[in-house]
């Protein structure tokens, strides 16, 4: 091969946690072949070209391109260290999506681990030390989103796909716990951060860690309020009747992450109730990385029990034990809400439609929806 040819096919395969093996065998070549495509040994047919592209699900410019193509290769700021961390060796290498905001230039996995493979990628970012992404972009990309927005509200999808239907808006949607959405927000790498947590001390919603993260004005407004559930299989065949139960060795339980929402609430239930954490199974090794994962699990029995919002539960016939009723603000910088896109969101969340599309998906009280909260 010609040193002039240059292939992305090492990175699109570790970004995807395919081994050489299992991309051979999608592609339909051997993983010799494959292997000597990757080391540069081999330049592929314009057939083999096609095939492995095809089965990475990549344009032909995005796998193999010529020295004078060489994608752009520059280190920015990481979206979120704790979720794609140099500690975590599975995620090294990720598709990325890239936003400016406030002047500088953020990263911000997606893919694998998130809900978003559905969302086109700018590139392929690999994780440093010190909160640092080495991004090297596609040839062609898309184009840069006009609103970053973290939080674990599943209904949020229904809200951005309102505003790129009515108003033309790119929303990118990054899914994050609580805590790691409003850290976000406090370093600048989010426009919005969506949060539902509760102060330890005074049992308050949202406002003190605002007031204790945020290092500048912001505004609260109301989402929703919704109901935290410890979500059981389909008619609670093992009897569960509380948060004491699932220190059964009988129960296999899921955790969220830490910083989540859903996962502070329990932890300060089970204290309360006198549950030591390490009691129950599943608890110190297990996180989803949301809602309906947790719900997902359950329904599909890889675990028992795990503590979503009762809105995901309830479409998969789950049974549900209450265990708080939660507010679901969004927080917003005083100095982006003039921002367009910032204010189409605020604007929207004032419509009765949206409203009423939201509750409508269940387990959703959204009559505050866009007030102060």
């Amino acid at each position: 091969m010609t040193s002039s040819f240059q292939s992305s096919l090492r990175e699109l395969r570790d970004a995807r946690g395919w081994s050489q093996s299992r991309a051979a065998e999608s592609a339909g070549i051997t993983r010799q072949s494959l292997a000597a495509i990757e080391s540069g040994r081999s330049v592929p047919s314009a057939e083999v070209a096609l095939r492995l592209a095809r089965a990475l699900g990549v344009s032909m410019g995005e796998l193999f391109r010529l020295d004078d193509e060489a994608p752009e290769e520059q280190v920015i700021r990481n979206f979120s260290p704790e979720r794609w961390s140099e500690k975590q060796p599975q995620r090294l290498r990720a598709r990325a999506r890239v936003a400016r905001i406030g002047g500088k230039d953020f990263a911000y996995q997606i893919g694998l681990g998130v809900h978003h493979a559905e969302e086109a990628a700018d590139g392929i970012g690999v994780a440093l030390p010190g909160g640092r992404v080495r991004f090297t972009a596609f040839r062609d990309r898309p184009a840069p989103p006009d609103l970053v927005v973290a939080g674990c509200d599943p209904s949020f999808a229904l809200v951005r796909e309102i505003l790129a239907s009515e108003r033309g808006l790119r929303i990118l949607w990054i899914s994050a716990g609580s805590e790691a959405a409003l850290r976000a927000l406090a370093r600048g790498a989010v426009h919005v951060a969506g949060i539902h947590l509760q102060d330890p001390e005074t049992g308050r919603y949202n406002s003190p860690w605002v007031d204790r993260l945020v290092p500048f004005p912001a505004t609260r407004l109301s989402y929703a309020r919704w109901e935290q559930a410890i979500l059981l299989a389909p008619g609670n065949p093992l009897g569960i009747r509380g948060l004491s139960d699932l220190g059964r060795p009988d129960v296999r339980y899921l955790n969220r992450e830490a910083g989540s929402g859903s996962r502070n609430l329990v932890e300060a239930a089970l204290r309360e109730a006198g549950v030591p954490l390490a009691s129950v199974p599943g608890f110190m090794d297990t996180q989803a990385g949301g809602h309906r994962a947790v719900a997902d699990a359950v329904a599909s029995g890889a675990a028992n029990a795990g503590v979503a919002i009762r809105a995901v539960g309830d479409p998969r016939g789950l049974a549900a034990i209450p265990l708080a009723e939660e507010p679901y603000d969004l927080v917003i910088p005083d100095h982006f809400l003039e921002l367009p896109a910032v204010a189409a969101l605020v604007s929207l969340l004032g419509r009765p439609f949206v409203r009423t599309q939201v509750e409508a998906l269940g387990g959703y009280d959204a009559s505050q929806m866009g007030m102060p909260a």
